[in-house]
């Protein structure tokens, strides 16, 4: 799902009597400079994967979990490499991890909109990295920056079960 709302709606979150890692309960942030930063994939996939272990989503206690972490990382993996593909260049990665949700936010100062390849054909080499984003988040979508350079791409994900 897309859309340019600010943030996702709805209360989403593990079911009800789910073991889930300890995290904070009124959330935290952490930002990344990406500016001018050479190797910015794997730089922002690092920061991530530390603020997981730091949150308690890494080491995972059991395979949900790991799938939960791991898709964390592609999803900050795609919407870096989209960042650098085709909006000349991150500026910030913001990660915010809260008990029910992770939401990752790159800004950059394309003034393109991302948006999955229609129709989506798996077979053909390049174009999967929205496609992805939709496939694997509860929510993603594009906020204009408002001094009207650039924008901010967010993406959330469901805390693991």
């Amino acid at each position: 799902m897309s859309s340019a709302r600010p943030c996702s709606p709805g209360d989403r979150g593990p079911e009800a009597g789910a073991t889930a890692p300890v995290r904070p309960s009124s959330g935290q942030t952490r930002r990344l400079a990406l500016t001018d930063a050479s190797g910015a994939v794997p730089r922002a996939r690092d920061f991530a994967r530390e603020a997981l272990r730091d949150w308690g989503w890494l080491p995972a206690a059991n395979a949900d979990q790991r799938a939960a972490a791991e898709d964390v990382l592609l999803v900050v993996s795609e919407l870096v490499t989209n960042a650098c593909l085709h909006a000349e260049g991150p500026e910030e990665l913001r990660v915010s991890c809260d008990a029910k949700s992770l939401r990752l936010e790159v800004r950059d100062r394309g003034a393109g909109t991302p948006a999955p390849r229609t129709p989506h054909r798996a077979g053909r080499p390049g174009g999967h990295g929205m496609f992805i984003v939709q496939r694997l988040c509860l929510d993603w979508g594009v906020v204009r920056n408002a001094d009207g350079a650039g924008k901010t791409v967010w993406a959330e994900l469901a805390a693991p079960g």
